[in-house]
């Protein structure tokens, strides 16, 4: 039986869901390397809560509907712990996109995109831990590194290259906020967690648009089954503003998501997981995580690809 009143950080779900970002907080001096992989799937399109046959999207005026797109990420990030109060925290992630798109004449055709993505540096400061919880706030900004220009051939542009719409972008291009609150509960085989986050985006970047604000709600509920072994359960809900203002590069009626009118969502995953945690011995404090999620409900904010299964896995040392 475990008799600290502090919650603690040193068994397997002593981290959240590896899907879920800025959950804990280290001891002064420790320092925490990750390294994340999560896989993200489109497929099929909507129309707010209803699927639609691309022959639905042509009669809206757009010349070509996508059809589905992957998502690669890589993540790498770390920590350190300048207090027991205050835990530093940099994530940069490399990005693969690519989209299958269908013309009005049926031909079909891939558009690509990679590289880094925007750099996030940020402070997690611990608020609370007594009584085998603990309650920390983040406080973060988001550096546009990921290029906003990125660009691939056509069936009709071949051989010159075209920018490429919104989604297939790799960062922001604007400086944003990032907030927020985290609580944490354990017991002697369970534990559980709340996260609210919100991504803030300010001004316009250079192409004259910004990115809708995020806003994230993460529950979730553990079980310790060994000390290196535990299971979790998670739903999410996210709110996705609407892009505001338009890139006068793009042109909006060629394609779906070259439109600022198809973005923004609301939506709730859930997802199911493990952690392993390595308590002692030459590897001692090495972690991997798996997650699967799904979307419970979406709602859409015009014509846009329906989101479909993630998968995340993460490695994480700590020393």
């Amino acid at each position: 039986m475990e008799t600290t009143s502090l919650w603690t950080s040193g068994r397997p779900d002593g981290h959240a869901p590896t899907g879920v970002m800025g959950d804990h907080t280290h001891h002064k001096g420790d320092w925490m390397f990750s390294y994340r992989y999560m896989y993200m799937r489109m497929d099929g399109m909507r129309d707010g809560n209803d699927d639609i046959s691309a022959s639905e999207i042509y009669p809206k005026g757009y010349m070509v509907s996508p059809v589905e797109m992957d998502m690669k990420m890589h993540m790498l990030g770390a920590m350190h712990a300048v207090s027991d109060k205050v835990t530093l925290m940099t994530m940069i992630n490399y990005l693969e996109n690519d989209m299958l798109l269908q013309a009005m004449n049926g031909n079909q055709f891939n558009t690509k995109s990679s590289g880094f993505g925007d750099l996030k540096v940020s402070a997690i400061y611990q608020l609370l831990n007594k009584d085998r919880q603990e309650l920390h706030a983040i406080v973060g900004v988001s550096v546009p590194t990921g290029n906003i220009e990125e660009k691939d051939a056509t069936p009709m542009s071949a051989p010159s290259e075209i920018l490429l719409p919104y989604p297939m972008q790799l960062g922001s291009g604007t400086v944003d906020a990032i907030l927020g609150l985290t609580y944490l509960g354990e017991a002697d085989v369970f534990s559980w967690g709340n996260q609210v986050k919100a991504d803030l985006r300010f001004g316009k970047n250079t192409n004259e648009y910004r990115y809708g604000n995020m806003y994230t709600l993460n529950n979730w509920f553990a079980v310790k089954t060994t000390p290196w072994l535990s299971f979790s359960a998670r739903v999410e809900g996210k709110i996705v503003d609407d892009i505001t203002g338009i890139n006068p590069g793009l042109n909006p009626m060629m394609v779906t998501t070259a439109d600022v009118n198809n973005s923004g969502g609301q939506f709730i995953n859930g997802a199911l997981g493990f952690n392993t945690y390595v308590p002692s011995g030459t590897f001692k404090d090495i972690r991997l995580g798996f997650e699967f999620s799904y979307p419970l409900y979406q709602h859409l904010e015009g014509v846009q690809l329906a989101h479909k299964e993630s998968l995340t896995v993460g490695l994480q040392y700590a020393f």
